[in-house]
């Protein structure tokens, strides 16, 4: 069981016998009372977000998740398809259920899923990824005062908002918990 203080940003916990994310936490303590935590979670199989309260004493239970390597394959309108490393038996997730990490996937590439009770339940990125720039407009000379910046397709099809100097065929490192540029590969 999880106390209070061990209840943190990406801790993943079982209510309802269902595996929830923590999403955000934010501490509380009051004067003379208990501390009280305020929590957004996600519920891994359905991702379904509530907010909860946690105060005093209560405990979480922690969710029972094993990590397995598995390939990205490819992504239609609505479902991203993987293919486990090891049985090659192939499975999907809807977008919805995977979010705004589906943005970041490159076919072909090595993500670890999260096992919930032997069921897929949900995908977990690297923190940074690499990905390459296919299309960029021009810098336009005269308009670098400040932190100008433009907008560019990358190789997933997603679009992120870059510094003026990066160039189509760049590669380019994205923070893949923030969905912000962090810097060149």
């Amino acid at each position: 069981m999880l106390s209070l203080n061990e209840i943190k940003l990406g801790t993943i916990i079982k209510i309802n016998n269902e595996p929830y994310v923590v999403i955000r936490a934010d501490h509380h303590k009051v004067a003379r009372g208990g501390g009280v935590l305020k929590t957004k979670i996600k519920n891994l199989i359905s991702g379904n977000v509530l907010e909860k309260t946690w105060q005093g004493n209560d405990k979480a239970e922690e969710a029972s998740i094993q990590e397995k390597v598995s390939q990205f394959l490819y992504k239609d309108e609505q479902d991203a398809y993987f293919m486990d490393n090891e049985s090659y038996e192939q499975f999907n997730f809807s977008l919805d259920q995977i979010g705004e990490a589906a943005n970041w996937l490159k076919d072909g590439a090595d993500v670890k899923v999260l096992y919930f009770e032997n069921k897929p339940v949900s995908i977990k990125l690297p923190p940074k990824i690499n990905l390459r720039v296919i299309s960029a407009p021009p810098a336009i000379k005269g308009n670098s005062a400040g932190n100008v910046t433009k907008v560019v397709a990358l190789e997933t099809g997603a679009n992120l908002t870059v510094p003026l100097f990066i160039n189509e065929g760049d590669e380019i490192r994205v923070n893949t918990e923030t969905g912000e540029y962090a810097e060149r590969a």
